[in-house]
């Protein structure tokens, strides 16, 4: 999509030439200095009872006299940021596939502070809008005709604007690479696919980029990662990106996802409802490397590791069983009590890779449990964090990106049931807390460096009707990532 910014007075909006002229505007009263035509249209519509100053409210304006554009769309808006979002996402959704090519925007009444942020957030809307997944569905519609977007801004927001939409930008083709991989179908977004796909983005982005197959992982020693490789037919393959935009004496910022490209659950075989949906376990990889590719565009001067351990999990003869024991990287031994639990075991086993990078900080993300589905829903990614500073900015990090999550404990006694008669330790403990051990359990492999975990299962797809991939927490890990600059 061509977005541009076209400096224009908030009083001379109706002269604009565009398919539609969109004017959100925050607040329950007009906004001052609202073009005079505009503001008059508004009141109209108010009188008709067909409009309101009041969030949530949309209406469309079919060749309005006075108004250049042959589309007028007025939204009302909160004055938040995450208001601001939907407001613009709600007159966007009046112009899709409505023969629109050309959409002006004009954002008035906002705080000044808002502006960047507000911007980058319109170009994620206006990418939300036009998504149709197509890759294997020839009868999906045909693509949207919402081709250009200019946004109408004053003189005195032009570098917020600037930066907002080259931040909007990055991160929406981060998205769109984070979910386009995990709307395929597992067939297609193989351990092999993934691979290729950073092999792209090393050489589209100059970037350094090792995969590495089964027999350089087992050289390795991840007795763990290669222990949930074993039932299936496909090879694993152990991703490592790097994107070097500081001097090599900076510590990277290393992020580790998790790659099971389709997850029956292994001999602990999953129920057949729904179990389509589990080629989505490998959001937390799709979300890092969308992440690399934003962060690859935006160019900061920092170092970033992007690691993905990809592998699917399928019962075979030849399948890992509850009751065995692995030997993970780290010399540490599992007692594998599910098989279903596999993230933890392919994860653990990247964790201690990351070591040998010297990192400053290590986070990992993964469509990890059930759990975190049932205690957060879909709206906050799960968080857990080494120390207090590093939870402050990956929360800060959700929040600015309109991304959130949420940190949940860490308390050693939640580690008590990972006790294994046969091993160090147990691969699952009981039902309660079932994010909270998992997440124990991964901190075990992570006591070198300073870490997060985000358990993405609620957030990185959705179901139903609206099933397909959301392209979460790249917005979150790119906002974490820029955080990190020193």
């Amino acid at each position: 999509m061509d977005f541009r910014t076209l400096s224009a007075s908030q009083d001379a909006l109706a002269s604009q030439t565009a398919d539609a002229l969109v004017v959100v505007m925050a607040g329950d009263t007009l906004p001052a200095g609202l073009d005079k035509t505009v503001a008059g249209l508004v009141k109209d519509a108010i009188k008709l009872g067909d409009f309101e100053l009041k969030a949530g409210q949309v209406v469309t304006l079919t060749r309005p006299a006075g108004v250049k554009a042959a589309r007028l769309v007025l939204a009302a808006s909160g004055s938040s940021l995450k208001a601001g979002r939907a407001a613009v996402a709600a007159a966007l959704g009046q112009v899709k596939g409505r023969g629109v090519s050309h959409a002006a925007i004009a954002l008035v009444g906002f705080e000044a502070s808002l502006t960047e942020s507000l911007v980058e957030q319109t170009v994620l809307a206006a990418h939300e809008a036009v998504y149709v997944y197509r890759a294997t569905k020839p009868s999906a519609p045909a693509a949207s005709k919402l081709e250009k977007i200019t946004l109408l801004v004053g003189k005195d927001d032009a570098k917020a604007v600037k930066a907002g939409l080259t931040r909007g930008q990055a991160v929406a083709n981060g998205i769109a690479l984070a979910r386009e991989c995990a709307n395929l179908p597992p067939n297609v977004a193989t351990p092999t696919y993934l691979g290729e796909q950073a092999k792209a983005l090393g050489r589209s982005h100059g970037l350094k980029v090792e995969v590495m197959d089964q027999k350089a992982i087992e050289k390795l020693g991840m007795g763990s990662f290669l222990s949930v490789a074993k039932g299936s037919a496909e090879a694993p393959r152990f991703i490592v990106a790097r994107y070097e935009g500081a001097a090599k004496t900076q510590a990277p910022v290393v992020l580790v996802g998790k790659g099971i490209t389709f997850d029956s659950g292994g001999i602990s075989i999953k129920p057949g409802a729904g179990m389509d949906e589990m080629k989505f376990d490998m959001g937390g990889a799709a979300s890092v490397l969308g992440t690399l590719r934003a962060v690859a565009e935006l160019k900061p001067k920092i170092n970033l590791v992007v690691i993905v351990a990809a592998c699917e999990n399928m019962p075979s003869g030849n399948a890992v069983k509850p009751g065995d024991v692995v030997t993970s990287m780290s010399g540490q031994t599992i007692e594998i009590l599910n098989t279903d639990a596999e993230g933890r075991l392919i994860l653990c086993d990247a964790l201690t890779y990351a070591e040998r990078f010297k990192p400053a900080v290590v986070v990992d993300v993964a469509t990890l449990t059930g759990a975190c589905v049932i205690a957060l829903g879909g709206v906050r990614s799960g968080m857990y964090a080494s120390d207090d500073e590093l939870a402050a900015s990956l929360s800060a990090a959700g929040e600015a990106a309109l991304d959130p999550c949420w940190r949940l404990p860490l308390d050693d006694d939640y580690a008590e049931g990972l006790k294994s008669n046969f091993a160090d330790v147990a691969n699952v403990a009981g039902r309660e807390g079932g994010s909270i051990t998992a997440a124990k359990f991964l901190q075990r492999f992570a006591s070198k460096y300073r870490w997060g975990h985000l358990d993405i299962a609620g957030t990185a797809w959705k179901g139903g009707a609206a099933k397909g991939g959301t392209g979460r927490p790249v917005g979150l890990l790119t906002h974490f990532v820029l955080s990190q600059v020193r």
